[in-house]
């Protein structure tokens, strides 16, 4: 019986099925690429890292650490890398880079692919350089000219076209350049304060337990400032820095599907309503209640199980396509393979959400008599409305379990589902106010077309409250999408102003700190900055050494806090981005008290310190104790130079320190005349072209926008369909209003206006609803969460509120031609037959 009366109404359900397709293509896609991407790290560890595993630390391998390298069995390649300046001598330019002095047979796995081939096994022994294909594009630069990195100058072997772990994010920053190992103390870059890593790389075989590895290795290590890392931690690593997107792009895609429910549910609502009268004949000829009730629910069931399965192949397709999307931001070539949880997910979730959202309307079957059925009486009976009450629990249990098996966090599932439910019941309650003022404010003085058009918002079988849901979700999503997109520009952006720094001078020497400074004002430009920076570890924390901190199972101070090696800096006040959280500021040390510091809030909390505390540091082998005199509370998103730990003057002034000098340039000519001037000075002193890097942060910004529109797309076509079917759904109800208006005098044109501002109200409406709810969203984003300015995009509201009113209104008429072109007799004709 279900199969039967299904193929009479084979359109409308197929309509219940488009809804479900897509939300369902969308998750799959994301559920299948992620699923990919986790194991293409796990497969391809190897080659992002080069080796089994490496033994990294800030400073050269102390005796402790070299004879853990030789009971390994010696290192197989070592590396000594750093960011520096290079310039080539024959383009009269400057670049800043990522340097790295290889010694060794490093990749041990992947490839370093070069051009040509032979250079990445040559370069070592014929004392050439390596440089990354794209800056000797950028600089029209060939093989055989040169480069030259501090103070050395060295012939291009080739050119880098691919390496371990690279990305097109991380190379447009500081491309890399290769050079062999021997040069590295020649080109007078390795000084007090530079950011030098070295790597000692290992190729394990046979394989060993890397846990057992790193728990044997890790407390040695650390007690020697070094670290251990296994290509398979690794590859967990990069993979949970993916996983929060694909997190995210879930949520997207969840929307969707969620609004496709939405859809069905109203859908189903007036699908059982028209119905009634087939119920009522069925129970009279002796049909029971769960027979009649099962009939529906095989066809609903039947339709989401198949949308399901359909969206799933078209799912598994789609993502076929993300790793050209995405392969700026991946650091491996994807393999892209289909995985069984997403085959299971798929048509299981199809099933399960498009039952769970009808069974609303389709329990009301449960509790109708014949009679109450023949006469199609409109009043809900209280059992039903307990029925409903369960069954909308059972969708806020369930939404929540799936938003906590895709975050894995249950304050962010929470939020997640509360943040749905406020959206949704906001537009709800808007859609039966709106009704609810029309009905009570009915402007009795406009025309018939007016009158009408507003009638049918809140006639029987209306649907302005799916309608409204469907138009306001898909707004909300797009305007908040370029309104967080507006905040993050907003929070990387430049003032413009001479007194916000553009240009940052790192690794400045306190011999070159007046002559750099003197370079900068004789090219027309102020010094903003000029910070001395001194190097140090935590020694001793309230009295424990942080060895003993390490061996303690039951600590909980951060341990980044114990192995991080501090930038420090001493000045007499605060800066623009800090406010005294608490305490009192000294300026000044005086001899004889415990020195006085200051600690950015979150280092006094990871290290779980107060006012009046102790912290002994070692600055670079001499110990120095102090107390914690305050804490601040530091903007770090602000574009200037911020520190973690503060010390008063008076006290800092002759431990081996460098300086960061900071200055503003009008323009990019200025910008690179004057690093051309101090790359030749100052060949160890790093320059950061700020505008540069937010050129690239805004770049990354709209890659990623261009997916979250991508995956908010399927939220908008879901929006689509669902008015489409409301509107398909409620052409029956339409065509008998539209025979009566025609009997009764009414024109085409009339009718067709009656409808036109019908979808236009409730275009404007549901987009406007949508914007604001967004508009408000966002502000409380950008107030509690960046911490900034909230200045909103006009796009929302010149491009998406008119854009969607017209597309609904396209949509409504387009749905509603046959009805509005069909003479009276005919329609009657019809419904006769």
């Amino acid at each position: 019986m279900a199969w039967r009366d299904g193929r009479a109404s084979i359109q409308r359900l197929l309509l219940f099925m488009a809804s479900i397709i897509l939300g369902i293509a969308a998750l799959v896609s994301i559920q299948s690429f992620g699923g990919n991407l986790k194991e293409n790290f796990t497969l391809q560890s190897k080659s992002l890292m080069g080796s089994d595993f490496i033994i990294v630390s800030r400073q050269p391998p102390t005796e402790r650490v070299q004879q853990l390298i030789d009971s390994l069995g010696g290192a197989n390649a070592t590396e000594i890398n750093f960011p520096s300046m290079v310039a080539f001598p024959g383009k009269q330019a400057t670049k800043l880079a990522f340097v790295r002095g290889i010694n060794g047979g490093y990749p041990f796995y992947g490839s370093l692919e070069t051009q040509p081939p032979s250079a990445a096994i040559d370069y070592q022994g014929n004392g050439g350089a390596l440089v990354d294909a794209t800056l000797m594009l950028q600089y029209d630069l060939k093989v055989g000219d040169s480069i030259k990195v501090g103070l050395v100058t060295l012939p291009i072997a080739g050119s880098i076209t691919s390496g371990p772990g690279s990305t097109g994010v991380s190379t447009s920053v500081a491309p890399p350049i290769y050079i062999p190992y021997r040069y590295i103390d020649e080109t007078g870059l390795v000084q007090t304060g530079s950011r030098v890593e070295y790597k000692n790389y290992f190729v394990a075989n046979p394989e060993p337990d890397y846990v057992a590895l790193a728990k044997t290795l890790d407390p040695i290590l650390d007690a020697e400032n070094a670290d251990l890392d296994t290509h398979e931690s690794t590859g967990r690593r990069l993979g949970r820095r993916y996983n929060n997107f694909g997190k995210f792009l879930n949520l997207v895609a969840f929307i969707a599907l969620l609004l496709g429910c939405v859809g069905i549910a109203s859908s189903v609502h007036i699908y059982i309503k028209e119905k009634l009268s087939s119920l009522a004949v069925l129970k009279c000829l002796g049909a029971t209640r769960k027979q009649t009730f099962l009939i529906y629910l095989i066809q609903i069931a039947g339709m989401g199980f198949l949308g399901g399965l359909i969206g799933t192949g078209i799912g598994l397709g789609l993502q076929q396509l993300f790793p050209y999307i995405l392969k700026d931001f991946l650091p491996l070539e994807l393999e892209v393979s289909v995985s069984l949880q997403p085959l299971i997910i798929g048509p299981l979730l199809g099933l399960v959400m498009s039952v769970l959202f009808a069974l609303s309307p389709l329990l009301g079957t449960w509790y109708v008599s014949p009679l109450q059925a023949l006469r199609i009486q409109e009043h809900t009976s209280p059992k039903a409305r307990r029925v409903t009450i369960i069954v909308m629990t059972a969708i806020l249990i369930f939404l929540f379990v799936f938003s906590f098996w895709i975050l894995k966090n249950l304050s962010f599932a929470l939020a997640f589902v509360f943040g749905i439910v406020v959206v949704f019941s906001v537009l709800a309650f808007v859609a039966f106010l709106f009704m609810k003022a029309v009905k009570r404010y009915f402007p009795a003085s406009w025309g018939f077309t007016a009158r009408q058009s507003l009638l049918n918002l809140y006639r029987p079988n209306n649907q302005t409250l799916v309608l409204l849901l469907a138009i306001g979700v898909g707004s909300f999503l797009i305007s908040t999408l370029y309104f967080t997109r507006d905040i993050l520009r907003e929070r990387t952006s430049l003032e413009a102003t001479g007194k916000t720094p553009n240009l940052i001078l790192m690794d400045v020497q306190t011999d070159q700190t007046e002559a750099a400074a003197a370079s900068i004002r004789n090219n027309g430009l102020p010094v903003i900055d000029n910070f001395p920076i001194v190097t140090m570890r935590v020694q001793r924390i309230k009295g424990r050494s942080v060895n003993d901190i390490r061996e303690d199972t039951t600590s909980t101070i951060n341990r980044w806090i114990l192995n991080h090696e501090f930038r420090t800096t001493y000045r007499d006040s605060l800066v623009a981005s800090e406010t005294l959280a608490s305490g009192e500021w000294n300026p000044e040390f005086t001899q004889g008290d415990a020195i006085p510091i200051s600690l950015s809030d979150n280092v006094a909390r990871d290290a779980q310190v107060v006012e009046g505390d102790t912290l002994v540091f070692n600055v670079q082998g001499v110990l120095m104790e102090t107390v914690v005199a305050n804490t601040r509370a530091v903007d770090w998103g602000r574009m200037q130079m911020n520190f973690s730990i503060v010390f008063p003057r008076g006290v800092l002034e002759n431990a081996p320190q460098f300086h960061v000098l900071s200055t503003s340039a009008p323009n990019e000519k200025t910008s690179a005349k004057l690093q051309r001037e101090l790359v030749r000075k100052f060949p160890t002193v790093s320059i950061i072209d700020v505008r540069q890097l937010l050129v690239l942060v805004q770049d990354i910004l709209d890659k990623i926008a261009w997916v979250i529109n991508f995956m908010a797309f399927f939220s908008i076509l879901t929006g689509i369909i669902v008015l489409i079917g409301s509107v398909r759904n409620s052409k029956y109800q339409r065509i008998k209003e539209n025979v009566l208006l025609r009997t009764l005098g009414a024109k085409s044109k009339q009718i067709l206006n009656i409808t036109a501002l019908e979808y236009f109200y409730l275009g404007v409406l549901g987009s406007g609803i949508g914007i604001v709810l967004s508009f408000f969203g966002s502000q409380l984003l950008a107030s509690f969460v960046f911490d900034t300015e909230f200045t909103p995009s006009w796009i929302p509201f010149l491009i998406v509120l008119p854009g969607i009113t017209v597309l609904v209104l396209l949509i409504g008429l387009f749905n509603s031609r046959s009805v509005l072109n069909s003479p009276p007799l005919e329609v009657l004709r019809k419904e006769v037959a």
